[in-house]
Protein backbone atom coordinates (compact mmCIF):
# COMPACT_ATOMS: atom_id res chain seq x y z
CA UNK A 1 0.00 0.00 0.00
CA UNK A 2 2.97 2.59 1.02
CA UNK A 3 4.37 2.13 -2.59
CA UNK A 4 1.38 2.92 -4.11
CA UNK A 5 0.57 5.69 -1.93
CA UNK A 6 3.63 7.99 -3.36
CA UNK A 7 1.86 7.66 -6.90
CA UNK A 8 -1.33 9.96 -4.93
CA UNK A 9 -0.16 13.40 -5.83
CA UNK A 10 0.35 12.43 -9.82
CA UNK A 11 -3.27 13.15 -11.38
CA UNK A 12 -3.62 10.71 -14.36
CA UNK A 13 -3.10 13.33 -16.80
CA UNK A 14 0.41 13.91 -15.99
CA UNK A 15 1.02 10.19 -16.35
CA UNK A 16 3.73 9.41 -19.19
CA UNK A 17 2.20 6.42 -21.02
CA UNK A 18 4.71 4.11 -20.31
CA UNK A 19 4.55 1.42 -17.38
CA UNK A 20 2.21 2.95 -14.97
CA UNK A 21 -0.69 3.32 -17.41
CA UNK A 22 0.09 -0.22 -19.73
CA UNK A 23 0.80 -2.57 -16.20
CA UNK A 24 -3.14 -1.79 -14.61
CA UNK A 25 -4.47 -1.62 -18.04
CA UNK A 26 -3.82 -4.77 -18.75
CA UNK A 27 -4.23 -6.42 -15.57
CA UNK A 28 -7.84 -5.34 -15.78
CA UNK A 29 -7.95 -6.28 -19.20
CA UNK A 30 -6.79 -9.68 -18.16
CA UNK A 31 -9.34 -9.63 -15.07
CA UNK A 32 -12.34 -9.31 -17.32
CA UNK A 33 -10.93 -12.01 -19.90
CA UNK A 34 -11.71 -14.42 -17.18
CA UNK A 35 -15.35 -13.25 -16.68
CA UNK A 36 -15.37 -14.17 -20.80
CA UNK A 37 -13.80 -17.59 -20.34
CA UNK A 38 -16.83 -18.35 -17.56
CA UNK A 39 -19.27 -17.04 -20.31
CA UNK A 40 -17.73 -19.97 -22.61
CA UNK A 41 -16.63 -22.65 -20.52
CA UNK A 42 -19.53 -24.27 -18.98
CA UNK A 43 -20.97 -24.26 -22.02
CA UNK A 44 -18.30 -25.81 -23.74
CA UNK A 45 -18.25 -28.97 -21.49
CA UNK A 46 -22.23 -29.29 -20.90
CA UNK A 47 -22.48 -31.56 -24.23
CA UNK A 48 -19.37 -33.79 -23.06
CA UNK A 49 -20.92 -34.09 -19.65
CA UNK A 50 -24.21 -34.53 -21.06
CA UNK A 51 -22.71 -37.38 -24.06
CA UNK A 52 -21.05 -39.51 -21.13
CA UNK A 53 -23.05 -38.37 -18.27
CA UNK A 54 -20.01 -37.79 -16.52
CA UNK A 55 -20.26 -37.75 -12.27
CA UNK A 56 -23.27 -38.55 -12.57
CA UNK A 57 -24.50 -35.46 -14.32
CA UNK A 58 -28.08 -35.61 -16.43
CA UNK A 59 -29.59 -32.94 -18.32
CA UNK A 60 -31.79 -31.45 -15.61
CA UNK A 61 -28.46 -31.21 -13.39
CA UNK A 62 -26.75 -29.47 -16.46
CA UNK A 63 -28.81 -26.96 -16.41
CA UNK A 64 -28.85 -26.30 -12.15
CA UNK A 65 -24.89 -26.43 -12.05
CA UNK A 66 -25.33 -23.93 -14.93
CA UNK A 67 -27.77 -21.46 -13.47
CA UNK A 68 -26.06 -21.85 -9.90
CA UNK A 69 -23.09 -20.72 -11.29
CA UNK A 70 -24.74 -17.47 -12.29
CA UNK A 71 -26.38 -16.99 -9.01
CA UNK A 72 -22.84 -16.90 -7.36
CA UNK A 73 -21.79 -14.73 -9.95
CA UNK A 74 -24.25 -11.90 -9.40
CA UNK A 75 -24.37 -12.37 -5.38
CA UNK A 76 -20.67 -12.08 -5.87
CA UNK A 77 -21.22 -8.79 -7.69
CA UNK A 78 -23.41 -7.02 -5.24
CA UNK A 79 -21.03 -8.27 -2.22
CA UNK A 80 -17.82 -6.93 -2.83
CA UNK A 81 -19.01 -3.26 -3.61
CA UNK A 82 -18.56 -2.43 -0.04
CA UNK A 83 -15.71 -4.25 0.18
CA UNK A 84 -13.78 -2.61 -2.79
CA UNK A 85 -14.74 1.08 -1.29
CA UNK A 86 -13.58 -0.08 2.44
CA UNK A 87 -10.18 -2.15 1.40
CA UNK A 88 -9.53 -0.29 -1.80
CA UNK A 89 -9.67 -1.86 -5.52
CA UNK A 90 -6.23 -3.24 -5.60
CA UNK A 91 -6.31 -5.78 -2.63
CA UNK A 92 -10.10 -6.47 -3.30
CA UNK A 93 -9.85 -7.64 -7.30
CA UNK A 94 -6.11 -9.60 -6.25
CA UNK A 95 -8.25 -11.50 -3.84
CA UNK A 96 -11.26 -12.13 -5.85
CA UNK A 97 -8.94 -13.37 -8.95
CA UNK A 98 -7.40 -16.22 -6.49
CA UNK A 99 -10.19 -16.90 -5.18
CA UNK A 100 -11.98 -17.54 -8.41
CA UNK A 101 -8.84 -19.19 -10.00
CA UNK A 102 -7.99 -21.52 -6.93
CA UNK A 103 -12.02 -23.03 -6.80
CA UNK A 104 -11.89 -23.04 -11.10
CA UNK A 105 -8.94 -25.34 -10.65
CA UNK A 106 -11.12 -27.50 -8.02
CA UNK A 107 -14.00 -28.05 -10.70
CA UNK A 108 -11.66 -30.18 -12.72
CA UNK A 109 -11.40 -32.18 -9.30
CA UNK A 110 -15.16 -32.59 -8.40
CA UNK A 111 -16.38 -36.50 -7.64
CA UNK A 112 -19.53 -35.86 -8.31
CA UNK A 113 -22.62 -33.29 -9.22
CA UNK A 114 -23.21 -31.75 -6.12
CA UNK A 115 -19.47 -30.92 -5.71
CA UNK A 116 -19.11 -30.01 -9.09
CA UNK A 117 -22.21 -27.57 -8.63
CA UNK A 118 -21.32 -26.32 -5.22
CA UNK A 119 -17.53 -25.64 -6.98
CA UNK A 120 -19.20 -23.49 -9.41
CA UNK A 121 -20.96 -21.47 -7.19
CA UNK A 122 -17.91 -20.51 -4.86
CA UNK A 123 -15.68 -19.64 -8.02
CA UNK A 124 -18.66 -17.41 -9.38
CA UNK A 125 -18.63 -15.68 -5.76
CA UNK A 126 -15.11 -14.90 -6.44
CA UNK A 127 -15.77 -14.01 -10.51
CA UNK A 128 -18.48 -11.96 -9.82
CA UNK A 129 -16.48 -9.65 -7.68
CA UNK A 130 -13.53 -9.14 -10.58
CA UNK A 131 -15.69 -7.30 -13.18
CA UNK A 132 -17.11 -4.17 -11.05
CA UNK A 133 -14.01 -3.85 -9.02
CA UNK A 134 -12.02 -3.81 -12.73
CA UNK A 135 -14.43 -1.55 -13.87
CA UNK A 136 -14.48 0.72 -10.59
CA UNK A 137 -10.23 0.86 -10.65
CA UNK A 138 -10.41 1.54 -15.05
CA UNK A 139 -13.21 4.54 -14.35
CA UNK A 140 -10.59 6.05 -11.97
CA UNK A 141 -7.51 5.53 -13.55
CA UNK A 142 -8.79 7.01 -17.10
CA UNK A 143 -7.62 10.44 -17.86
CA UNK A 144 -9.98 13.18 -17.71
CA UNK A 145 -12.88 12.96 -20.05
CA UNK A 146 -12.12 9.66 -21.35
CA UNK A 147 -13.68 7.20 -19.09
CA UNK A 148 -15.92 5.56 -21.33
CA UNK A 149 -13.18 4.49 -23.77
CA UNK A 150 -11.25 3.06 -21.05
CA UNK A 151 -13.92 0.94 -19.75
CA UNK A 152 -15.07 0.39 -23.55
CA UNK A 153 -11.21 -0.87 -24.19
CA UNK A 154 -11.20 -3.08 -21.20
CA UNK A 155 -14.06 -5.10 -21.81
CA UNK A 156 -12.97 -5.92 -25.03
CA UNK A 157 -11.06 -8.44 -22.96
CA UNK A 158 -14.54 -10.46 -22.26
CA UNK A 159 -14.93 -10.79 -25.67
CA UNK A 160 -11.20 -12.13 -26.45
CA UNK A 161 -11.40 -14.34 -23.63
CA UNK A 162 -14.87 -15.66 -24.82
CA UNK A 163 -13.62 -16.54 -28.24
CA UNK A 164 -10.37 -17.83 -27.60
CA UNK A 165 -11.82 -19.68 -24.59
CA UNK A 166 -14.49 -21.07 -27.03
CA UNK A 167 -11.13 -21.83 -29.35
CA UNK A 168 -9.24 -23.72 -26.96
CA UNK A 169 -12.66 -25.91 -26.09
CA UNK A 170 -12.18 -27.42 -29.61
CA UNK A 171 -8.95 -28.18 -29.00
CA UNK A 172 -8.52 -29.37 -25.54
CA UNK A 173 -11.54 -31.27 -24.76
CA UNK A 174 -11.69 -33.96 -27.16
CA UNK A 175 -8.40 -34.75 -26.50
CA UNK A 176 -8.05 -33.78 -23.09
CA UNK A 177 -11.64 -34.34 -21.02
CA UNK A 178 -13.56 -31.57 -20.26
CA UNK A 179 -11.77 -31.42 -16.76
CA UNK A 180 -8.69 -29.61 -18.92
CA UNK A 181 -10.88 -26.44 -19.29
CA UNK A 182 -11.52 -26.00 -15.85
CA UNK A 183 -7.00 -26.65 -15.13
CA UNK A 184 -6.37 -24.20 -17.94
CA UNK A 185 -8.44 -21.37 -16.55
CA UNK A 186 -7.69 -21.95 -12.91
CA UNK A 187 -3.81 -22.01 -13.69
CA UNK A 188 -4.07 -19.37 -15.54
CA UNK A 189 -5.59 -16.89 -13.07
CA UNK A 190 -3.18 -17.85 -10.39
CA UNK A 191 -0.44 -16.92 -12.51
CA UNK A 192 -1.41 -13.27 -12.54
CA UNK A 193 -1.89 -13.14 -8.97
CA UNK A 194 2.40 -12.36 -8.47
CA UNK A 195 2.33 -10.36 -11.49
CA UNK A 196 -0.67 -8.55 -10.36
CA UNK A 197 0.52 -8.39 -6.50
CA UNK A 198 3.59 -6.15 -7.79
CA UNK A 199 2.45 -4.37 -11.02
CA UNK A 200 -1.15 -3.37 -10.21
CA UNK A 201 -1.37 0.11 -7.69
CA UNK A 202 -4.13 1.30 -5.63
CA UNK A 203 -6.35 3.58 -7.50
CA UNK A 204 -5.34 7.49 -7.04
CA UNK A 205 -9.16 8.16 -7.10
CA UNK A 206 -9.69 6.23 -4.19
CA UNK A 207 -6.56 7.01 -2.48
CA UNK A 208 -7.41 10.53 -2.59
CA UNK A 209 -10.99 9.66 -1.19
CA UNK A 210 -9.31 8.06 1.56
CA UNK A 211 -7.00 10.34 2.35
CA UNK A 212 -9.96 13.78 2.18
CA UNK A 213 -12.46 11.58 4.12
CA UNK A 214 -9.71 11.39 6.72
CA UNK A 215 -8.72 14.42 7.11
CA UNK A 216 -12.17 16.84 7.64
CA UNK A 217 -14.83 15.87 10.09
CA UNK A 218 -17.38 18.87 8.07
CA UNK A 219 -17.67 17.07 4.97
CA UNK A 220 -20.93 14.73 4.81
CA UNK A 221 -19.83 10.68 4.89
CA UNK A 222 -20.53 9.10 1.98
CA UNK A 223 -21.79 5.18 2.74
CA UNK A 224 -22.08 2.32 0.42
CA UNK A 225 -25.86 2.84 1.09
CA UNK A 226 -26.26 5.87 -0.29
CA UNK A 227 -26.94 4.43 -3.84
CA UNK A 228 -30.12 3.79 -2.62
CA UNK A 229 -30.84 7.11 -1.06
CA UNK A 230 -31.86 10.58 -1.97
CA UNK A 231 -31.06 11.38 -5.29
CA UNK A 232 -29.15 8.84 -5.79
CA UNK A 233 -32.00 6.39 -5.50
CA UNK A 234 -33.90 7.43 -9.05
CA UNK A 235 -30.41 6.93 -10.87
CA UNK A 236 -29.79 3.64 -9.17
CA UNK A 237 -33.09 2.07 -10.13
CA UNK A 238 -32.72 3.61 -13.99
CA UNK A 239 -29.48 1.78 -14.29
CA UNK A 240 -29.94 -1.35 -12.37
CA UNK A 241 -33.39 -1.71 -15.54
CA UNK A 242 -30.59 -0.83 -17.54
CA UNK A 243 -28.14 -3.25 -16.68
CA UNK A 244 -30.78 -5.53 -16.36
CA UNK A 245 -31.94 -5.56 -19.53
CA UNK A 246 -28.32 -5.55 -21.31
CA UNK A 247 -27.38 -8.87 -19.74
CA UNK A 248 -30.79 -10.23 -20.47
CA UNK A 249 -30.03 -9.24 -24.18
CA UNK A 250 -26.10 -10.45 -24.08
CA UNK A 251 -26.90 -13.91 -22.47
CA UNK A 252 -30.40 -14.22 -24.09
CA UNK A 253 -28.42 -14.05 -27.79
CA UNK A 254 -25.05 -16.14 -26.96
CA UNK A 255 -27.70 -19.02 -25.81
CA UNK A 256 -30.52 -19.19 -28.65
CA UNK A 257 -29.41 -16.63 -31.16
CA UNK A 258 -28.57 -19.80 -33.42
CA UNK A 259 -31.35 -21.87 -32.39
CA UNK A 260 -33.75 -19.03 -33.59
CA UNK A 261 -32.09 -18.25 -36.95
CA UNK A 262 -32.21 -22.26 -37.56
CA UNK A 263 -36.17 -22.05 -36.75
CA UNK A 264 -35.91 -19.15 -39.32
CA UNK A 265 -35.45 -21.30 -41.81
CA UNK A 266 -32.11 -19.90 -42.59
CA UNK A 267 -29.38 -22.02 -44.13
CA UNK A 268 -26.41 -21.59 -41.78
CA UNK A 269 -25.00 -24.77 -40.83
CA UNK A 270 -22.44 -23.34 -38.71
CA UNK A 271 -23.85 -21.71 -35.05
CA UNK A 272 -20.32 -21.21 -33.49
CA UNK A 273 -19.25 -18.95 -36.83
CA UNK A 274 -22.84 -16.89 -36.20
CA UNK A 275 -21.89 -16.24 -32.47
CA UNK A 276 -18.35 -15.45 -33.49
CA UNK A 277 -19.59 -12.93 -36.05
CA UNK A 278 -21.82 -11.99 -33.18
CA UNK A 279 -18.85 -11.52 -30.72
CA UNK A 280 -16.29 -9.58 -33.31
CA UNK A 281 -19.31 -7.08 -33.91
CA UNK A 282 -19.23 -6.33 -29.85
CA UNK A 283 -15.38 -5.98 -29.94
CA UNK A 284 -15.77 -3.34 -32.72
CA UNK A 285 -18.43 -1.51 -30.65
CA UNK A 286 -16.71 -1.54 -27.82
CA UNK A 287 -13.83 0.33 -30.06
CA UNK A 288 -16.00 2.76 -31.49
CA UNK A 289 -18.68 3.30 -28.37
CA UNK A 290 -16.08 4.79 -25.90
CA UNK A 291 -14.78 7.42 -27.94
CA UNK A 292 -18.16 8.62 -29.01
CA UNK A 293 -19.23 8.41 -24.82
CA UNK A 294 -15.89 10.81 -24.39
CA UNK A 295 -16.76 13.10 -27.14
CA UNK A 296 -20.50 13.25 -26.96
CA UNK A 297 -21.32 11.90 -23.17
CA UNK A 298 -22.22 9.29 -21.48
CA UNK A 299 -25.87 9.65 -21.80
CA UNK A 300 -26.86 10.22 -25.57
CA UNK A 301 -24.56 7.76 -26.52
CA UNK A 302 -25.93 4.79 -24.25
CA UNK A 303 -29.44 5.98 -25.13
CA UNK A 304 -28.62 5.89 -29.02
CA UNK A 305 -26.94 2.71 -28.45
CA UNK A 306 -29.98 0.75 -27.29
CA UNK A 307 -32.35 2.10 -29.79
CA UNK A 308 -29.96 0.82 -32.17
CA UNK A 309 -29.81 -2.20 -30.71
CA UNK A 310 -33.34 -2.35 -30.43
CA UNK A 311 -33.83 -1.28 -34.11
CA UNK A 312 -31.19 -4.31 -35.56
CA UNK A 313 -32.94 -6.86 -33.32
CA UNK A 314 -36.37 -5.92 -34.56
CA UNK A 315 -34.77 -6.38 -38.33
CA UNK A 316 -33.34 -9.91 -37.46
CA UNK A 317 -37.17 -10.81 -37.41
CA UNK A 318 -37.40 -10.18 -40.92
CA UNK A 319 -37.16 -12.99 -43.42
CA UNK A 320 -33.28 -11.76 -45.79
CA UNK A 321 -33.32 -14.07 -49.01
CA UNK A 322 -29.34 -12.91 -48.41
CA UNK A 323 -27.02 -15.23 -46.02
CA UNK A 324 -24.73 -12.03 -46.36
CA UNK A 325 -27.37 -9.83 -45.33
CA UNK A 326 -28.13 -11.62 -42.22
CA UNK A 327 -24.54 -11.70 -41.52
CA UNK A 328 -24.36 -8.33 -41.73
CA UNK A 329 -27.67 -7.45 -39.42
CA UNK A 330 -26.17 -10.07 -37.23
CA UNK A 331 -22.59 -7.99 -36.68
CA UNK A 332 -24.75 -4.68 -35.99
CA UNK A 333 -26.51 -6.28 -33.78
CA UNK A 334 -23.46 -7.35 -32.06
CA UNK A 335 -21.88 -4.07 -32.45
CA UNK A 336 -24.49 -2.35 -30.70
CA UNK A 337 -25.98 -5.09 -28.01
CA UNK A 338 -22.77 -5.48 -26.28
CA UNK A 339 -21.50 -2.09 -25.93
CA UNK A 340 -25.03 -0.78 -24.89
CA UNK A 341 -24.21 -2.94 -21.63
CA UNK A 342 -20.42 -1.66 -21.30
CA UNK A 343 -21.91 1.89 -21.59
CA UNK A 344 -24.12 1.55 -18.74
CA UNK A 345 -20.79 0.74 -16.60
CA UNK A 346 -19.05 3.46 -18.05
CA UNK A 347 -22.24 5.90 -16.94
CA UNK A 348 -21.95 4.78 -13.36
CA UNK A 349 -18.55 5.32 -13.21
CA UNK A 350 -19.53 9.14 -14.84
CA UNK A 351 -22.30 9.45 -12.11
CA UNK A 352 -21.15 8.47 -8.78
CA UNK A 353 -18.32 9.85 -6.46
CA UNK A 354 -15.66 7.44 -5.75
CA UNK A 355 -16.98 6.54 -2.07
CA UNK A 356 -19.75 4.48 -3.35
CA UNK A 357 -18.84 3.96 -7.04
CA UNK A 358 -17.37 0.27 -6.47
CA UNK A 359 -21.10 -0.28 -4.60
CA UNK A 360 -22.80 1.39 -7.33
CA UNK A 361 -20.94 -0.40 -9.78
CA UNK A 362 -21.61 -3.85 -7.88
CA UNK A 363 -25.13 -3.44 -7.70
CA UNK A 364 -25.73 -2.53 -11.50
CA UNK A 365 -23.39 -5.51 -12.30
CA UNK A 366 -25.29 -8.14 -9.96
CA UNK A 367 -28.90 -6.45 -10.85
CA UNK A 368 -27.45 -7.51 -14.70
CA UNK A 369 -26.39 -10.85 -13.28
CA UNK A 370 -30.23 -11.58 -13.12
CA UNK A 371 -31.09 -10.41 -16.38
CA UNK A 372 -28.34 -13.10 -17.36
CA UNK A 373 -30.11 -15.80 -15.92
CA UNK A 374 -33.84 -14.51 -17.04
CA UNK A 375 -32.65 -13.96 -21.16
CA UNK A 376 -31.63 -17.29 -21.26
CA UNK A 377 -34.84 -18.64 -19.81
CA UNK A 378 -37.25 -16.01 -21.91
CA UNK A 379 -35.19 -17.60 -25.25
CA UNK A 380 -35.85 -21.39 -24.14
CA UNK A 381 -39.59 -20.35 -23.53
CA UNK A 382 -40.07 -19.38 -26.78
CA UNK A 383 -37.99 -21.74 -28.62
CA UNK A 384 -40.15 -24.61 -26.32
CA UNK A 385 -43.55 -23.01 -27.80
CA UNK A 386 -41.97 -22.93 -30.84
CA UNK A 387 -42.29 -19.52 -31.38
CA UNK A 388 -39.28 -18.50 -31.11
CA UNK A 389 -39.06 -17.12 -34.54
CA UNK A 390 -39.88 -13.80 -34.62
CA UNK A 391 -40.95 -13.60 -31.12
CA UNK A 392 -37.44 -14.16 -29.89
CA UNK A 393 -36.38 -11.00 -31.70
CA UNK A 394 -39.12 -9.36 -30.92
CA UNK A 395 -38.88 -9.90 -27.01
CA UNK A 396 -35.17 -8.65 -26.86
CA UNK A 397 -35.98 -6.01 -28.75
CA UNK A 398 -38.47 -5.04 -26.47
CA UNK A 399 -35.70 -5.09 -23.71
CA UNK A 400 -33.62 -2.56 -25.58
CA UNK A 401 -36.19 -0.29 -25.63
CA UNK A 402 -37.22 -0.84 -21.95
CA UNK A 403 -33.32 0.08 -21.07
CA UNK A 404 -33.66 3.50 -23.33
CA UNK A 405 -36.82 4.05 -21.31
CA UNK A 406 -34.88 3.45 -18.14
CA UNK A 407 -31.73 5.52 -18.86
CA UNK A 408 -33.89 8.66 -20.35
CA UNK A 409 -35.07 8.77 -16.33
CA UNK A 410 -31.20 9.31 -15.24
CA UNK A 411 -29.81 12.76 -15.14
CA UNK A 412 -26.54 13.09 -17.62
CA UNK A 413 -24.76 14.52 -14.42
CA UNK A 414 -24.94 14.46 -10.28
CA UNK A 415 -24.83 18.09 -9.16
CA UNK A 416 -23.69 17.21 -6.11
CA UNK A 417 -21.94 14.15 -4.39
CA UNK A 418 -24.29 14.05 -1.58
CA UNK A 419 -26.48 11.51 -1.34
CA UNK A 420 -29.62 14.09 0.00
CA UNK A 421 -27.95 16.15 -2.08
Amino acid sequence: MSSSSTRTDASPASRAAGSADFWPVLLCWVAVALDGFDLVVIGAVIPTLSKTGDLGFTDASLTTASTVGLIGVGIGAVAVGPLTDRFGRRITLISCIAVFSALTLAVAFAQNVAQFTTLRFLAGLGLGACLPTALAFMSEHARAGRGGSAVTRMMTGYHVGAVLTALLALWLIPDHGWQSMFVVGGVVGLLTLPVMWLKLPESETYLRAVEARGSTTSAPRVRSLDVLRGGYLRVSIGICVASFMGLLLVYGLNTWLPKIMGEAGYSIQAGTTLLLVLNIGAVIGLLVAGNISDARGNKPTVLLWFGLAAAFLALLSIKLESTLLVYAAVLLSGTFVFSAQVLVYAFVGHLYPPEIRGTALGMAAGVGRVGAIVGPFIGGALVTAGISYPWGFYAFAIAALLAVLALATVPAHMRTPAAGG
